[in-house]
């Protein structure tokens, strides 16, 4: 049985796209740089930066309705439960029972096993607070699941959504590394001064 999330629930869907255009706009927000092959795209890990603000996440939704993009996140299984988890699985979470592993490393690859289409919002850093370096949970993600990374960017600067050329791993994290951050080097954060370095372990 097909579950029912935003994403395919008839209007819904369809109205959430609009508003996320509207909300866009009215914030001065635009849509930029598009691959040309997302739509064939049917497994990736997305990341957005610059994340130096929680608005970040909620721009990135936006973006991502606005481009008829079906995104999933990563959440605890606690969230899931009753009242309301029933809100969270119909906007398109998958839940995560942490208590059994922290490792969601391996926890993001096995749902790409089993999916045939997951498009997998993954924060390149656990925290909007300043810290000296990006997490490579992302990359390991994209790396053992044989996905690419989608480079999802906010740049506050020009108040633009969009995402770059699709980077494919090599296994030399630091040689790759330097790839994804030289794409993001002309990119500003709401926050410049927390924007990260790359970590290059």
């Amino acid at each position: 049985m097909k579950k029912i999330t935003i994403y395919n629930t008839p209007v819904i869907n369809t109205l959430a796209r609009y508003f996320s255009r509207f909300v866009m706009k009215l914030m001065g927000w635009s849509i930029g740089e598009i691959p040309k092959d997302m739509e064939s795209k049917k497994k990736y890990v997305l990341i957005a930066a610059p994340h130096t603000s929680n608005w970040d996440f909620v721009i990135t939704l936006f973006a991502a309705f606005a481009l008829k993009m079906k995104v999933s996140v990563m959440i605890k299984n606690d969230y899931v439960k009753k009242p309301f988890g029933f809100f969270f699985i119909w906007l398109g979470v998958i839940p995560i029972d942490r208590s059994k592993s922290s490792n969601m490393v391996e926890k993001s690859i096995e749902q790409f096993k089993k999916k045939e289409n997951l498009i997998l919002i993954v924060p390149p850093s656990g925290t909007r607070k300043k810290i000296a370096y990006w997490k490579t949970g992302f990359y390991h993600i994209a790396d053992g699941a044989k996905v690419p990374i989608g480079l999802g960017y906010l740049d506050y600067e020009t108040k633009t959504a969009g995402i770059g050329p699709f980077f494919h791993t090599t296994g030399d994290i630091k040689k790759d590394m330097v790839g994804i951050q030289n794409f993001y080097a002309d990119k500003t954060g709401k926050y410049p001064e927390k924007q990260l370095k790359i970590e290059n372990n």
